[in-house]
């Protein structure tokens, strides 16, 4: 069966994205954690948060293990993504570096029990992963549909962060009727830019 054009291009957009941060040195990398970190640490609504959902960022997303750990140490209950076999997220809880465990596509994941597919809707403050996001808040994810589906779930109120890399809130992104666009992204050079 034949990718349809949304699909298409958005293959050929993570194919680019994912060969711009292939070439960023691991120094620029972690300089990009660390700033990320500050700038969302920063944020009202983190300050605000007591339940935050986030991700540990893998392979050369931007990590996240540094600001995971504040958050939780700052007092904020904080939720971690446990993929499911069907690709969709259950949640657990995050209760410090001891408890996560190695899962499947090289995932850092929560070893606590799962609370459950909904359980991101309790959130204050929803950190998701991006590999590019447009001025609209459309969001280009991995591929799997994870974050489209859990982002379904979130309350119109709640914030909702892309983390991305300077240069990477482009001007579009191909988006399908089962898209849902984030709310906010941070970036390392820019800081943090709001939609609507």
């Amino acid at each position: 069966m034949r990718a349809g054009p949304v699909a298409a291009r958005k293959a050929l957009l993570r194919r680019e994205s994912r060969a711009a941060r292939a070439a960023m040195s691991e120094a620029d990398r972690a300089a990009a954690a660390r700033e990320l970190l500050t700038i969302v640490l920063d944020l009202p609504e983190a300050g605000m948060a007591g339940t935050v959902a986030a991700y540990l960022g893998v392979g050369t997303e931007p990590g996240t293990s540094a600001l995971v750990y504040a958050l939780w140490k700052r007092g904020s209950y904080v939720l971690l993504p446990v993929l499911l076999p069907d690709m969709d997220l259950d949640w657990a809880s995050y209760e410090g570096p001891d408890s996560l465990a190695p899962g499947p596509r090289g995932l850092l994941q929560p070893t606590e029990p799962g609370r459950g597919v909904t359980a991101v809707a309790s959130a204050d403050l929803v950190i998701v992963p991006a590999l590019a996001v447009d001025r609209r808040g459309n969001r280009l994810g991995r591929g799997g549909g994870s974050y489209d589906r859990a982002l379904a779930r979130v309350g119109a109120a709640v914030p909702t962060v892309a983390l991305l890399y300077d240069g990477e809130l482009i001007d579009e992104v191909p988006a399908a009727a089962h898209d849902r666009p984030v709310r906010a992204v941070a970036q390392p050079g820019r800081g943090i830019t709001r939609f609507g």
